[in-house]
């Protein structure tokens, strides 16, 4: 696997890591000493990121990370670059109904390989605009 593919996998795997709740997941593709930011925010460390997942299990009923590209400059075993990405957030609205909170996101990402993985060092979420609206079942439900 080429290391433009193994990066775009570490994004892959924290997404759905993010949406499954799984911190197996997120140990895969964030080093140690890895910090996360964005607007309000500033988390640094493995366990403590890892604490994120339990906050996104506690806000929203459900999420869907979306990676649609990257641009990334690999440097011998680190590599940086731009990942965007469609974050959306399941909610209770104020009337009780569901709503659905949806980001376009712009991560700002380093990343270490180490031994045969690539783990990402830094994440910061740029959130270029929002978007709330009503969400509603075709069946499925949110899960």
């Amino acid at each position: 696997m080429s290391a433009e593919a193994a990066l775009r996998r570490t994004a892959e795997r924290y997404a759905l890591g993010a949406d499954r709740r799984d911190k197996t997941l997120w140990r895969e593709v964030l080093a140690d000493d890895v910090e996360i930011t964005g607007p309000g925010f500033a988390i640094v460390g493995l366990e403590a990121n890892l604490g994120s997942i339990d906050h996104l299990a506690h806000a929203f009923k459900a999420t869907r990370h979306v990676v649609h590209d990257q641009d990334v400059t690999v440097e011998g075993d680190t590599a940086r670059g731009e990942t965007r990405s469609t974050a959306e957030h399941r909610m209770t609205g104020p009337d009780g109904r569901d709503l659905l909170l949806v980001w376009a996101i712009r991560y700002q990402d380093c990343w270490r390989r180490e031994g045969e993985s690539w783990k990402f060092t830094r994440r910061a979420l740029i959130v270029d605009w929002e978007e709330l609206r009503p969400v509603g079942d075709v069946g499925g439900g949110a899960a």
